[in-house]
């Protein structure tokens, strides 16, 4: 197992035990931002991974990339990150609705698309 696998693992620990916090009872958008942030962050270090790619249509247009977008430039590598922010949309909307289970439940979901090795 590798130094990135084991940060990665020890990094979804820290954030299911953060998201389960009694003190964030209430909200789970401290959870959330975390987890964007992680995964804003692989999103980054996985660009381009793939070699050189022709810009899409919004790049010509100037228009500034989003996580999403970057995942999806990915093609099949990006699915991890596609399910991952599809999972925070879902903690985002459970925590509007106060559902903090659901919300939890979605981070944990998130977390572990982090965790899965990339190809």
């Amino acid at each position: 197992m590798s130094a990135n696998s084991l940060i990665r693992i020890a990094t979804a620990v820290i954030i299911l035990l953060h998201a389960a916090s009694p003190a964030y009872a209430a909200s789970c958008a401290d959870s959330i931002e975390h987890v964007q942030a992680q995964l804003d962050a692989a999103i980054e270090k996985n660009a381009g991974a793939l070699g050189w790619s022709p810009e899409s249509l919004d790049a010509l247009r100037s228009h500034q990339p989003t996580p999403r977008s970057l995942a999806q430039a990915e093609g099949s590598s990006g699915q991890d990150f596609r399910l991952a922010l599809d999972a925070l949309d879902r903690a985002r909307a459970a925590d509007r609705s106060r559902d903090i289970a659901a919300c939890r439940r979605e981070l944990s979901q998130a977390a572990q698309f982090l965790v899965k090795p990339q190809q």
